[in-house]
């Protein structure tokens, strides 16, 4: 994997840059939608290729591996081929399921003992496993495993926690070593910074990923309840170390809102269920602010989806055929609203980029920002 890094902007620390891997270029600031299962919910691969445009989506290690599992994807050939998705992707390492799952698992110094959440069974991940399962997935950029502390969390476990992230990581590089790629192309190597909420601890997490050399560094541990002033606080305190010429990918971020106040903090690469499961749901997200489109004020108004036509469904269906549709429980609604959310997103950080080149991104962001902070 390759990184070009183009233009900083200049009121700001907004980058703008180029990811180069064998299954394509991917240019930041970037969305990733979230493909949890091999799958990006409501929405056909075409569609993710034709009307959003994904550059790069995101797998899920601990799912993949439960089903379809690592056996069925090796025979496969890889994640690419089993979903025909021939554009770059990301997996995480199954260490946000540790925390999320937490009432289902066991942590020590080996790994993480965790229950399936589908039939119950026990299964141990350890640094080695995740990587091996990972090299069967055949993700073009693949996570380290860490542990993702819960918020609030006191100071000794987020420090403890840090620190066996930093061991579990040094296991990774060295099982990487010796397990090259299972298939003809390259995997990139994320590792994550943690640190909770604490200043020193954020510090001391991005200097040792930083003295690791990897293609990339990720942020983790952020965007599980705190304060969105917290979120910004420790982002900003980890870029200020971490390598400019690496891109940086801040983990589970977020709102719109949170994806242009963190990219003005040099932030390159972002993901989230936020504009899946919010359209499941019927909130949609336009420039102008969020739209319920389950309220009653939307029954008669046959307006375009949303005037900006970003993809073919904004000015294809009126307001009213959509509220109508989530009233009547189709699942066509939630097709709709995702492809509505995620084509915003993806309009949204080319829009950034856009305006980082062109040397204006600040006063564009404050724009956006007042803009989408309403309720429609």
């Amino acid at each position: 994997m390759k990184f070009d890094l183009k233009i900083t902007d200049t009121t700001s620390k907004a980058r703008a840059g180029t990811i180069t891997t064998d299954h394509g270029e991917i240019e930041t600031p970037i969305f990733m939608p979230v493909g949890t299962v091999a799958s990006v919910k409501g929405v056909h691969q075409q569609e993710l290729k034709k009307d959003i445009n994904a550059d790069i989506i995101l797998g899920n290690t601990y799912h993949l591996y439960l089903r379809p599992t690592t056996k069925i994807l090796e025979k496969a050939g890889g994640l690419h081929k089993f979903m025909k998705w021939d554009r770059p992707i990301l997996t995480d390492s199954g260490g946000y399921q540790v925390y999320s799952l937490s009432g289902n698992n066991k942590i020590n110094e080996k790994g993480v003992k965790f229950k399936s959440h589908i039939d119950g069974s026990m299964h141990f991940f350890t640094p080695e496993s995740s990587m091996d399962i990972q090299r069967s997935i055949g993700a073009d950029i693949i996570m380290a495993f860490d542990e993702c502390t819960p918020y609030p969390c006191e100071y000794n476990y987020a420090k403890n926690s840090m620190h066996m992230t930093h061991r579990w990581l040094k296991r990774c590089i060295n099982h990487l070593e010796k397990t090259p790629e299972i298939y003809d192309f390259k995997q990139a190597f994320f590792p994550i910074v943690q640190g909770s909420t604490y200043k020193d601890l954020r510090k001391q997490s991005a200097e040792f990923i930083a003295s690791m050399g990897a293609e990339g560094n990720a942020i983790g541990g952020l965007s599980v309840g705190e304060p969105a002033e917290e979120l910004y606080e420790m982002t900003d305190i980890v870029c200020s170390v971490l390598p400019e010429d690496k891109p940086r990918y801040l983990m589970g971020v977020g709102t719109p809102i949170n994806i242009l106040e963190n990219i003005a903090l040099g932030v390159d690469m972002f993901d989230c269920v936020m504009p899946t499961r919010n359209a499941r749901n019927g909130m949609l997200f336009t420039a102008h602010g969020s739209i319920n489109i389950k309220n009653k004020k939307w029954e008669d108004d046959f307006s375009p989806i949303d005037e900006m036509n970003i993809t073919f469904v904004d000015t294809e269906y009126s307001k009213a055929y959509l509220r109508h549709l989530f009233v009547a429980k189709e699942y066509l609604a939630k097709q709709i609203a995702t492809i509505h959310n995620l084509g915003f997103y993806m309009w949204l950080v080319r829009e950034a980029r856009k305006h980082i080149l062109a040397g204006d991104f600040t006063i564009w962001k404050n724009m956006m920002v007042k803009q989408m902070d309403k309720r429609l």
